[in-house]
């Protein structure tokens, strides 16, 4: 009977997943996969009694980590890795009933992750509301004369999450002036001039820009009510 190499030690019980299928030193049976090794001898787990244990692969942190705790014997799985000559962690071994209070657990917290992001979604929704009728208020204050629909408009648009438009700059979130005048300014831009059209045309940015500063200007002093 070929000795089986002894894992470097680790914590607790270790069970090896053999990369060739070996008999039991001790019951001849066999071949089998999970020895545990006892003074260099391959065990089967009826014979080491670990027989009742079940294999719950590596890749799942939270669930290992409460298997384990529920279990009140478990070993871990290692196999050998010829490449880097090293004892690699496959899974481990717990008790079903163990395995089944872990699952449990991480459903229950799954659920209640699930409903937090659901209250952050709202939560940040509310606040997205809030804060696009205040950036819509300082538009209208800026420029009294902008209709409250098209001031509704630039600021849904300059304030949306995540898009890296001006009103969600630090500026724009402590609504500044220039902020939210930049953000009127490029609605104006793309929405009442010709200045998208010239750009598909060929126009370079900033002659584009040029072109149609007259008529952005003109629409500034209109909303200002000073045109």
């Amino acid at each position: 009977m070929a000795a089986l190499a002894t894992p470097p030690p680790r914590t607790g019980l270790v069970v090896v997943q053999a990369l060739r299928k070996k008999h039991c030193a001790e019951c001849r049976g066999g071949p089998v996969a999970l020895l545990a090794p006892e003074n260099g001898a391959p065990r089967c787990l009826d014979c080491a009694d670990l027989g009742h244990l079940v294999f719950l692969p590596r890749g799942d942190t939270a669930l290992t980590r409460r298997a384990r705790e529920e279990s009140s014997l478990s070993a871990v799985v290692v196999r050998f890795n010829r490449r880097k000559s090293r004892y690699e962690r496959q899974g481990v071994l717990v008790e079903e009933a163990a395995l089944a209070r872990a699952e449990e657990r991480c459903l229950a917290d799954a659920e209640a992750r699930r409903r937090r992001r659901v209250r952050d979604a709202r939560r940040r929704a509310a606040e997205d509301v809030r804060f696009t009728d205040a950036f819509a208020a300082e538009i209208r204050r800026l420029f009294p004369a902008c209709p409250a629909e098209r001031a509704r408009e630039i600021a849904a648009h300059a304030s949306v999450r995540g898009s890296g438009r001006v009103g969600r700059s630090a500026a724009g979130r402590a609504l500044s002036e220039m902020a939210v005048t930049s953000a009127v300014i490029a609605s104006v831009r793309h929405v009442d001039t010709p200045y998208d059209r010239f750009l598909m045309n060929g126009v370079a940015r900033h002659e584009a820009r040029r072109r149609i500063a007259g008529a952005v200007e003109t629409r500034l002093r209109e909303w200002r009510g000073t045109g």
